[in-house]
């Protein structure tokens, strides 16, 4: 069992904690994500790893409730324990050789972003970080971006907060201005990821994208989260969940990321359902 030590809500609807799993984070790195088991019997989710103190023996997961699984989650407090809690799976990303890089996350995708930003600063690289929500009441992690940035933009949708528009909007900017990255590394919902790789193409910027399609076991036996990279079958478990933005068949990938919108939707009523006649 896997003890939660911090919670935290992020906004209305993602959840911060702090989970006690002192090996996974001896050895987690930024990119590689877990799989955990709220309760035994329960449904297998992939999270990735937000952060991790080695010292403490701490993994920082971040969720969105979405679904019964993490609707469940949500309702477990610190010093409630989970069943299971799996990993480091997946390739670190690779930050090796990049002395300018650009960040982009979008949404709940800044997760994975921040730590991915953090560890390219700790490498001695110059970061930028474009962040991007719909509207201001849902903006998560602007500190922690502030705090790892070297320059730091911040868009939302509806104009409430930041500039408005979406992270292509001042992505387009500095790329037409001359600046150069080694990389761009983009991260959030798939058709943002989508035009942010067309952005850099335009300029010939080599774009990484953190692929989080439906996964089951992890270990690519299941075959569930398999992508169309240049053309061949990839399986974001093992061989990613970074892959080459230019490669990604991004269309491919939202029809199958959309298969179960309907059935997690229905699932996540029941689960609150269910929870409220108990509190009843």
């Amino acid at each position: 069992m896997f003890q939660i030590v911090n919670k935290k809500m992020l906004n209305n609807t993602v959840c911060e904690m702090d989970v006690l799993a002192p090996m996974v984070a001896k050895k987690a790195r930024a990119g590689q994500f877990i799989i955990l088991r709220v309760d035994e019997g329960g449904e297998r989710i992939p999270l990735t790893v937000a952060g991790c103190d080695e010292n403490e023996g701490l993994v920082k997961i971040i969720f969105q409730i979405v679904g019964s699984t993490t609707e469940k989650l949500n309702q477990k407090n610190v010093g409630d324990s989970i069943s299971d809690f799996v990993g480091p799976l997946g390739n670190p990303t690779e930050i090796e050789n990049v002395k300018n890089a650009c960040v982009v996350g979008g949404g709940v995708g800044c997760a994975i972003a921040m730590p991915v930003a953090r560890a390219l600063k700790n490498s001695g690289a110059n970061v930028t970080s474009v962040i991007g929500f719909r509207s201001k009441d849902i903006v998560i992690l602007e500190d922690e971006f502030k705090e790892i940035s070297n320059n730091f933009y911040l868009t939302t949708d509806d104009g409430t907060y930041g500039e408005q528009g979406n992270v292509c909007v001042p992505l387009e900017r500095l790329l037409a201005s001359g600046t150069k990255f080694d990389k761009i590394y983009a991260i959030g919902p798939l058709i943002m990821m989508k035009f942010v790789v067309a952005t850099a193409k335009k300029y010939n910027i080599p774009c990484i994208v953190s692929m989080n399609p439906i996964m089951i076991d992890g270990t690519g036996m299941c075959g569930c989260c398999r992508l169309s990279v240049n053309g061949k079958m990839k399986f974001a478990c093992v061989d990613g969940p970074d892959f080459d933005g230019y490669g990604v068949d991004f269309d491919e990938a939202m029809w199958r990321n959309n298969m179960y919108k309907e059935f997690e939707a229905k699932k996540r009523e029941e689960t609150c359902n269910l929870f409220k006649k108990e509190v009843r």
